[in-house]
């Protein structure tokens, strides 16, 4: 079916893959969109949400600085002859602005702080990832996110009434 004129195009986010644990394990300052470097049968899996970023990190090396994800494991495509697939974990290059390469890289630098994968997504038909700068959380700090979400949790109950 054509589309009229005063139709925008579609972006479709789904599916929308999560790294929970990340949230969780790392106090988040400030995130950045990029894009990312994939196979055929890597992106093909990416839609199948055959992805696990729980592992993941990101790091800044080279002279001119360039973003490489590591440790995510992206699972085979099961369509695919056995000669056309991927590695499922190696290294990918992710794409974004030099300022923000820049920024991403600088901040990496400081003591205790990883550049952790917080969500893939798909805009406009292509592979995004968000990165997130987070700086490890002690125990004691799990414990009271913890606490804070279930005291929220309490709240909207008791508002609701139920």
């Amino acid at each position: 079916m054509a589309k009229s004129k005063g139709q925008s195009k579609a972006t479709n986010h789904e599916p929308a893959i999560e790294n929970r644990r990340a949230r969780y394990d790392y106090a988040i300052s400030d995130t950045v969109d990029c894009g990312i470097k994939l196979t055929g049968t890597e992106i093909k899996s990416v839609r199948l949400a055959r992805v696990n970023l729980a592992e993941g990190f990101a790091r800044a090396d080279g002279d001119p600085a360039q973003l490489t994800l590591h440790n995510v494991h992206i699972g085979e495509y099961p369509n695919a002859a056995s000669h056309f697939q991927h590695q499922p974990v190696r290294d990918r290059v992710l794409l974004a602005n030099r300022r923000e390469i820049d920024k991403l890289a600088q901040a990496a630098s400081e003591k205790g702080v990883t550049l952790v994968p917080l969500r893939m997504h798909f805009v406009s038909g292509r592979a995004k990832v968000v990165i997130g700068i987070g700086r490890g959380k002690k125990s004691y700090d799990k414990r009271e996110s913890i606490k804070a979400r279930d005291a929220k949790r309490d709240m909207d109950r008791a508002l609701k009434g139920g």
